[in-house]
């Protein structure tokens, strides 16, 4: 039942998915979420079901056409009795194969029964915050939980890959994919789970508007058909003003402002790109 997007061309133009990460996060990013996604600018969006506005979001979040997923998070500390780590310390203790396996499966199934509860579904897709879910030991655990739960359900996992086109900071996009993304994918393929193509949308939170209208444009230019543009958009509100602990507060905005332009339309028919939901991309396969 697998498949997997490559860059092959469509008679449609290229299909890309544009998937805005860290729905629950605050009550200013689900808001900035639910907005484009009425607007049409996005066709998915990630869900940290441990976040703290995730149980009263998500009744909105169904009534939108978009893809909504697990976004697995083992990096935010949002319940005191989750297993969570800085980034750096979760990437050496995986490589490192320290984490207790036990703790590992409990949390997945946790978030898993989290978005299930409040979502009413299973997921469209999963994926990790701050792409953990393609570290060893996370991803060992993660995809036999998944065939247990998701067996014989039209799934799409992310894929972290950059296309070979990237436009900036490629650097930064070949970490991310060198901490697993083609192991990942080699096992998420054999077990018969779909995949985007390869993930666009990496850079450094920096910009502000017109260079962040820059990189869109170069994204898109870049993209193949069905890949992946991951976003982080959010309302100015307070609490996103009070959200101390999030290290990209001040750009989703910024972001925001960009994916809202109306100019989006022009640069879209300009890369000869068109924005779909990848589940029914992918059902097409079927």
């Amino acid at each position: 039942m697998h498949a997997s997007l490559t860059s092959s061309s469509c008679s449609t133009g290229k299909r890309i998915a544009v998937c805005a990460d860290d729905f629950g996060l605050n009550a200013d990013v689900d808001a900035g979420i639910m907005a484009l996604s009425a607007q049409g600018r996005l066709t998915a969006t990630s869900c940290l079901t441990t976040g703290p506005t995730w149980p009263t979001s998500a009744a909105r979040l169904r009534e939108l056409p978009i893809d909504a997923g697990l976004h697995l998070n083992f990096t935010e500390a949002f319940a005191d009795d989750a297993l969570h780590l800085p980034l750096p310390a979760l990437i050496r203790a995986c490589y490192l194969r320290r984490l207790p396996k036990s703790r590992l499966a409990e949390q997945i199934e946790r978030q898993c029964d989290a978005f299930e509860r409040h979502y009413g579904r299973a997921p469209d897709f999963v994926d990790g915050h701050q792409h953990v879910h393609q570290l060893p030991m996370i991803r060992d655990a993660l995809l036999p939980i998944l065939a247990r739960r998701y067996a014989g359900q039209p799934l799409w996992l992310r894929r972290t890959a950059a296309p070979t086109a990237l436009p900036a900071f490629r650097f930064k996009a070949f970490v991310i994919a060198a901490l697993g993304s083609q192991r990942f994918a080699a096992q998420a393929e054999t077990g018969g789970w779909r995949l985007n193509g390869h993930l666009l949308g990496v850079y450094d939170f920096s910009s502000d508007a017109n260079g962040y209208a820059q990189l869109l444009r170069g994204w898109l230019q870049a993209a193949n058909d069905g890949d992946l543009l991951m976003c982080h958009p959010a309302i100015a509100g307070a609490a996103l003003t009070q959200a101390a602990k999030d290290a990209i507060a001040a750009q989703r905005p910024v972001e925001f402002g960009v994916l809202a332009d109306p100019r989006i339309d022009t640069w879209c028919s300009a890369a000869g790109v068109r924005l779909v939901r990848l589940s029914e991309m992918l059902s097409e396969l079927h």
